[in-house]
C-alpha cells in the first residue's frame, strides 16, 4: 500500500461502519453513525498536529503543558452534498475549524464529475485544507475538488474519506500523488455503474433519505 494512504482501523470505527453498510439502518441512525465516525477519523488526521508548551497554573503548582501551536485556524472542505455528514463530527473535535464547500455531481453517463458550486474560507493560503468525502468510487470527484482546492495554494491538503476504491485511490494519486490519503476501509472494487463493492450504497441518500 502507498504511504500516502492510510487506514484507519480502530475497533470502534470499524464496528460503526459495518452499522453503516447494514441495508436495514435508519437514515437517522446512518446519520448519527457518520457523524460519530466524522469525530473519529478526524483524531488520526490530526495526529501531526504540531504543539507548543506554555505557562500554566493548575490548582496545585505551575507548569509548563502542550498545546496546539497553529496559529492559524485549519480549514475543512465538504464535497456536497455527503461530505456534511462528516463534517459535523470533525467539528465537534475542532469547533474552531472554518468551513468550505464545494459541489459536485457525477454525470451519470460519462462520470465526470461536474462543478455547481465554490465558497471557501479567506486566506486560505495560509491554511492547513482537510477536504472531506465519505466515498472515493472512481476518484474523479475527489480530484476535481483537489484540483479546485489547489487553485487557491494552501499549506497543506489532506483528505479524508469513510470508503475507498482500488480503482479511485489509484486514480486519486495518479493526479495528486502528494496528498495523504485517510479512510476507514478499501474495498474490493467497483461496479459496473461506478459505485464501490461491496460498499454502503449512496451515501448522500441514505444521509438525506432522499432514496
Amino acid at each position: 500500500m502507498s504511504p500516502q494512504v492510510t487506514v484507519i482501523d480502530h475497533p470502534f470505527v470499524q464496528h460503526k461502519l459495518t452499522l453503516m453498510r447494514q441495508a436495514d439502518t435508519s437514515t437517522a441512525k446512518f446519520r448519527q453513525l457518520m457523524k460519530e465516525v466524522g469525530g473519529l477519523l478526524a483524531y488520526e488526521v490530526t495526529r501531526d498536529l504540531p504543539l507548543k508548551y506554555a505557562a500554566i497554573k493548575t490548582p496545585l503548582a505551575p507548569m509548563h503543558a502542550p498545546m496546539l501551536a497553529s496559529d492559524k485556524k485549519m480549514v475543512i472542505v465538504s464535497i456536497m452534498r455527503a461530505g456534511q455528514g462528516l463534517v459535523d463530527g470533525i467539528l465537534e473535535l475542532i469547533p474552531s475549524a472554518r468551513l468550505g464547500h464545494i459541489g459536485l455531481y457525477r454525470d451519470p453517463t460519462t462520470r465526470i464529475p461536474i462543478e455547481y458550486y465554490c465558497k471557501l474560507p479567506h486566506d486560505i493560503e495560509h491554511r492547513d485544507i482537510l477536504v472531506v468525502d465519505p466515498m472515493v468510487a472512481t476518484g474523479n470527484t475527489a480530484v476535481a475538488a483537489v484540483d479546485r482546492v489547489k487553485d487557491f495554494i494552501p499549506l497543506s491538503i489532506k483528505f479524508l474519506c469513510l470508503l475507498a476504491a482500488p480503482e479511485g485511490i489509484a486514480n486519486f494519486h495518479d493526479h495528486h500523488p502528494e496528498v495523504p490519503l485517510y479512510t476507514a476501509a478499501i474495498d474490493e472494487s467497483l461496479d459496473e455503474h461506478g459505485y464501490i463493492l461491496p460498499g454502503l450504497g449512496d451515501a448522500g441518500d441514505r444521509l438525506f433519505g432522499t432514496k
